[in-house]
């Protein structure tokens, strides 16, 4: 399973991004889906995660400024990023957690290569 993340860039204080992250390969189904954020000199924490129905949870931080949405025809999850703030700055990695066999009930974590998201003041 591969996760291909893109959508990242640099941009002012206020400015918007969208971030889009496509699975691919052996796929039986995909439980949560998110996004989860490191900043410089800091750990990775959790942005926000979309269940399979449609349940989604996010970091403080975030809230009323960032929608996670996901297509799950298309197994993608998507990172709506409004009203950016400098302190969102950093390396924004996507997570889905795949069932890869039908003689499995696990789902194991999968991550993308990170994506960079700059905004300046």
């Amino acid at each position: 399973v591969q996760l291909q993340a893109s959508g990242g860039g640099s941009v002012q204080a206020g400015d918007s991004l969208r971030l889009s992250c496509a699975a691919s390969g052996t796929i039986v189904s995909v439980n949560d889906m998110g996004w989860y954020g490191q900043a410089p000199g800091k750990e990775r924490d959790l942005v926000a995660v979309i269940t399979s129905g449609g349940s989604t949870n996010y970091a403080d931080s975030v809230k009323g400024r960032f929608t996670v949405s996901r297509d799950n025809a298309k197994n993608t999850v998507y990172l709506q990023m409004n009203s950016l703030k400098p302190e969102d700055t950093g390396v924004y990695y996507c997570n889905a957690q795949v069932r890869t066999s039908l003689f499995s009930v696990r789902w194991p974590d999968y991550w993308g290569q990170g994506t960079q998201v700059t905004v300046s003041s």
